[in-house]
């Protein structure tokens, strides 16, 4: 059962710079990253295309994989075609001052319609002014004027004839008239004249005086006020009329432009009704040549209500608006409200209201951040809210708290006809599917973006097309088909797999950027590969702190491993360490120690809750694994600890379980394992190795620490069989192996993994079910099973002789 060491040219997926068929990128066309979403463009289209409520989008995928990009060039694409979206506009609202009404106008439109009546509200004043101030106004205000004060002096005259003829005086006097008798046509009688009158004539006289003042009663209660009531009408009818020729020619000078549009001619009879009944307040109004911020919604009388609002203006040719919210907060989606402090108030109106993403992208798409977007108080909801009912509502945060004290603007909501696509990772996609009911129904479709794609030399040919693409975008030099190919070969690395290339470009396009760098240092017109190799070089050399700080701990003999000698029971597992988007990995020492015990094996990382579920369903699998093998020759008669030794923060995974179960063979066989040699990798219950993840920065951080110490030939790292498709290695690794420096063995099985960590036959079960040949690991394996068997009987015996001896003293 011999395993060889695998061949250089297996470490390592080279892209050939010949195959890729030409010398510069300054010979090829450009191709995007199309051809590696092809998928999720059709799902993105297909969103796009069905109208109806839920149709919106998720796009989902990996960051730096181009999903804005992606994005961005379909809507760039979908936004010409379609309803053209509207103008809208909040006006003021004569009805209910604290509800201001929306109008909606063609794309292009309210533009225009704001500055008509702009200028409306520009020459209104003066128009007013002229109407009150004109001389033929003034002249009939005063003809209705003098009309009724000659009506009030004729009913007075009346009165006064009237009391005459009864030998009464009608008197003016300061505190208003007076009847009193008269002595004569120029005199009155005094107090004692009256007196000295015969009372039949005093009778007369008093009655008739009474009957007087009941008529003057009558006059100053009810007749001159109610003459003075029409007079005030005839005098506002009066400027009514002398009102509404003039503003109804202004308005109608307007109504042609607006003739195709019937709620905007609503809207312009409303102001002129309103101006006809309200314009003599309006030029005496204290405000009436202040600004909008005067406008309160209690109902201020001033012209500059009659002002537009435009919340939201479209381009005329009806392009519909693709809108990014990078914000993604409650107010910034769906609008707010502004206020002003006026005289000590907070006050508010039509004109401070200002729109929100979600009115801005009305017709047309708004793209919104996933992972943001529930991190922001209520704007989650706020954006369900609006997508459900398909109308948009102004909301502020102190109204959904419940803490706001004062009446509030209820701007009329807006009908709401929009995609909505949102961009994230996966995990955040099955979340909301998960958790939020509404999800599903309010996000229909999902595009997901691929994560990588097959190494074909189709794909690597659009790859190289992909990259001049990158490079033309950011105006960086052309590249030499041999840069080409590095990064390639990189993209197989992010991918993890030399049958694959990752389909995340960002990474990529900071390798160009880097490289440009350093080929522009140099002077070169192109970018070389020397000039990749530098940019990678100067990357991982800006990620490695950690890495060296663990290495540099190695070989200072704190943290415990050997790279060369035998020891029973002690292997080189690998750990991987992730740092953001970059990861390293480092050897680290696993134990294992036996003793009498009832066959138990113990996960100590499990014992003090530092070892995740995944490692423990490793080592219950590799306890099951020993149990079946060895179980059915003889009970298992043994306690078994399995530690990482040194590790002081959280284990997880099962891919140390292969050198998990070889440091518990050795223990128990009592057969030393190479510490030259470190181990990757799963077992199943059937000792069938399985893959695992971070190959390469396994077998490459046990090559750092061996170069560190100096290559023997004897170091190396073993991996499973099914690992080999994954693996590309650095260069320098490669160079070491075909140099005969260093060593990588695939394993199928654990028995072939047991016979290159201890140099011996492993063993199988002859034809009676014994281990064969004796001196195999497994035939040490029973060996040292028997003996604790053994040990187990001798001490049970031991027992039941003290048991017994205790019995017979008694």
């Amino acid at each position: 059962m011999h395993v060889a060491p695998l061949p250089p040219e297996r470490l390592r997926t080279v892209c050939d710079p010949s195959s890729l068929g030409f010398t510069s990128t300054a010979e090829i066309d450009d191709a995007d990253v199309g051809f590696i979403h092809d998928r999720a463009i059709g799902a993105i289209r297909l969103g796009l295309d069905i109208e109806g409520p839920g149709y919106n989008l998720f796009v989902l995928g990996d960051a730096g994989s181009g999903r804005h990009d992606i994005v961005a060039r379909l809507l760039a694409e979908e936004r010409h075609h379609g309803t053209p979206p509207a103008d809208w506009c909040y006006v003021w609202n004569f009805a209910h001052a604290s509800q201001p009404r929306l109008l909606r106008l063609p794309c292009g439109r309210g533009a225009g319609f704001r500055s008509d009546m702009e200028r409306f509200v520009e020459e209104l004043m003066p128009a007013i002014g002229a109407v009150f101030e004109s001389d033929d106004y003034r002249n009939h205000i005063e003809a209705l004027q003098e009309e009724a004060k000659q009506r009030e002096e004729t009913a007075l005259r009346t009165l006064g004839d009237e009391a005459q003829k009864l030998g009464i005086a009608l008197l003016r006097t300061p505190h208003g008239f007076a009847f009193l008798p008269m002595k004569d046509a120029e005199s009155t009688l005094s107090q004692d004249e009256f007196e000295a009158l015969p009372e039949a004539r005093q009778k007369e006289l008093g009655d008739n005086i009474k009957l007087l003042h009941e008529r003057m009663h009558r006059l100053m209660g009810g007749d001159f006020p109610r003459w003075r009531r029409e007079l005030q009408n005839s005098i506002r009818d009066a400027g009514r009329d002398a009102l509404g020729v003039t503003v109804q020619h202004m308005i109608e000078e307007l109504k042609p432009t607006y003739a195709d549009l019937p709620e905007v001619g609503a809207h312009l009879d409303a102001v002129l009704q309103d101006i006809i009944a309200s314009g003599e307040s309006l030029h005496a109004s204290p405000h009436a040549d202040e600004d909008a911020d005067t406008i309160t919604y209690s109902g201020t009388i001033t012209v500059q209500r009659y002002l537009v609002n435009l919340l939201v203006e479209n381009p005329v040719d009806g392009t519909r608006p693709v809108v990014y919210e990078d914000h993604p907060t409650l107010q910034n989606l769906v609008g707010r409200i502004d206020h002003l402090v006026h005289m000590g108030t907070l006050v508010s109106n039509f004109t401070l209201i200002r729109a929100g993403a979600l009115h801005r992208a009305n017709g047309g798409f708004l793209v919104l951040d996933a992972v943001k977007l529930p991190s922001q108080p209520f704007a989650w909801e706020g954006l369900k809210r609006a997508l459900k009912s398909e109308r948009l509502r102004i909301e502020s945060l102190s109204e959904l708290i419940g803490v706001t004290g004062s009446v509030q603007l209820e701007p009329e909501p807006m009908p709401l006809d929009l995609k909505v696509i949102l961009i994230g990772e996966r995990l955040i996609y099955y979340l909301l599917g998960q958790y939020d009911p509404e999800f599903a129904a309010l996000f229909r479709i999902n595009a997901d973006m691929e994560s990588e794609i097959a190494r074909t030399q189709d794909s690597t040919a659009a790859y190289a097309r992909l990259i001049a693409a990158l490079a033309r975008r950011e105006s960086l030099p052309p590249l030499s088909a041999a840069a080409v190919a590095r990064l390639i070969d990189d993209a197989a690395r992010l991918a993890g797999d030399a049958e694959r290339l990752s389909a995340r470009t960002q990474p990529i396009d900071d390798r160009l950027r880097e490289a440009a760098h350093f080929a522009t240092a140099a002077g070169s017109a192109q970018i070389e590969r020397e000039h990749v190799d530098a940019a990678l070089a100067a990357h991982r050399q800006r990620h490695e702190r950690v890495r060296l700080h663990y290495q540099q701990e190695i070989q200072r003999g704190q943290l415990l491993v050997d790279t060369d000698g035998e020891h029973i029971g002690q292997v080189n597992g690998l750990a991987v360490v992730p740092l953001g988007s970059d990861s390293f990995a480092h050897p680290v020492r696993i134990t294992a120690t036996v003793r009498v015990g009832e066959g138990e094996v113990i996960d100590i990382e499990r014992e003090v809750k530092l070892g995740g579920p995944i490692h423990s369903k490793g080592v219950l699998i590799l306890s099951s694994f020993v149990a079946s093998r060895f179980g059915m020759i003889l009970p298992l008669s043994l306690k078994a600890s399995l530690v990482f030794e040194q590790s002081y923060g959280g284990i997880e995974g099962d891919s140390a379980s292969l050198a998990e179960l070889a440091a518990l063979l050795s223990a128990l066989a009592g057969v030393p394992i190479r510490q030259s040699i470190a181990v990757t990798g799963s077992v199943n219950q059937f000792g069938i190795v399985q893959p695992v993840g971070g190959i390469n920065e396994k077998i490459e951080g046990f090559f750092d620490l061996c170069a560190a110490r100096g290559l023997t030939g004897e170091q190396g790292v073993l991996i499973p069989q099914a690992n080999v498709c994954n693996l590309m290695l650095r260069e320098d690794v490669v160079a070491a192996v075909r140099d005969g420096h260093f060593r990588v063995w695939a394993v199928a099985e654990v028995d072939e993994a047991l016979e290159r960590l201890t140099g011996l036959p492993a063993g199988a079960p002859d034809s009676h079910g014994q281990m064969a040949p004796e001196d195999s690991v497994n035939a040490r394996v029973v060996a040292g099973l028997k003996k604790l068997v053994q040990l187990r009987r001798e001490f049970n015996a031991s027992v039941a002789g003290r048991r017994s001896d205790k019995r017979n003293i008694s």
